[in-house]
């Protein structure tokens, strides 16, 4: 199972904010002088759930799992019915357990026990049609969507999709588990392995570049900053900013996909006992 470790790549210049130029300034100082900086490398270790969690992650690796999910959704020709911002999934017994255990979707409880449905959020869904290609995607009337339709039906229904879908897909490929992460106030959460061996690691916020929209409107002021990474330190997880860059290309089909560029920083509290001379003493 690969790890995702994200690390500052203080590469490109950042035109979107002030806070985010100050932010890669300040990243800057930390290489030269880390104990002035209000970031650092250092980042909580996994938390497992019970002594043997650990083990049975190893014993049934998150790649494994997905790559056995595309095989059953491809040999059933699988398709997903597209309502609104979500998709419908009725799934057989086989395909639920491996639904669950690579948690894509939200089982729906619905009055015949014999069918299980599943509901997809639009980056999951796209994610298994495009990038798996193990799942059709129809409308209302029962018509097949193509992958340009598909794409331009969700940027019709979410502006920031584009960025969106890239994040969810830069941490699936590095077999992430991705979330929604509106209960702790942010864009995602990611696990390293399944939620019921695992607390998820990092609490993620998308933000766009390049174009220069941001149309998230997320960390515009520092108090953006304090009031997230206060949050995510009160729930134990890392504040991971992905910053997702369409390079010039913009988004008129998923192809464009293909020339975008992710930044990924961590974010933490600085602590000034971190900073003594003594760092034994308290």
């Amino acid at each position: 199972m690969s790890q995702c470790s994200p690390q500052l790549e203080p590469s490109r210049p950042i035109t979107l904010l002030l806070p985010l130029l100050l932010l890669r300034l300040l990243f800057l100082l930390d290489i030269r002088t880390p104990s002035i900086s209000l970031f650092h490398s250092r980042r909580m270790e996994p938390r497992w759930k019970g002594k043997a969690s650990e083990a049975r992650a190893l014993a049934d690796p998150m790649s494994k799992i997905v790559l056995q999910l595309q095989s059953s959704l491809t040999q059933s020709d699988a398709q997903g019915l597209l309502s609104g911002c979500s998709i419908l999934y009725q799934a057989d017994e086989e395909q639920t357990d491996l639904l669950n255990r690579a948690c894509f979707g939200r089982t729906i409880i619905t009055a015949d026990m014999d069918k299980q449905w599943f509901q997809f959020g639009m980056e999951e869904a796209f994610y298994l049609s495009y990038h798996l290609n193990c799942l059709k995607i129809v409308d209302g009337q029962d018509r097949e969507k193509n992958v340009q339709e598909l794409w331009q039906d969700m940027k019709s229904q979410k502006a920031t999709f584009p960025e969106f879908y890239m994040a969810y897909q830069h941490l699936r490929m590095k077999n992430w588990i991705v979330r929604p992460g509106s209960q702790y106030g942010v864009d995602f959460v990611a696990y390293r392995h399944h939620p019921a061996l695992v607390h998820s690691e990092f609490a993620v916020l998308v933000l766009s570049e390049g174009g220069g929209s941001n149309e998230n409107g997320r960390l515009r002021v520092w108090s953006d900053f304090l009031c997230t990474i206060r949050l995510c330190g009160s729930v134990a997880k890392t504040l991971l900013v992905l910053s997702v860059n369409d390079n010039g290309n913009g988004s008129v089909s998923p192809s464009c996909l293909d020339s975008f560029s992710i930044e990924e920083r961590t974010v933490t509290r600085w602590s000034p006992e971190q900073c003594r001379e003594n760092p034994e003493k308290v």
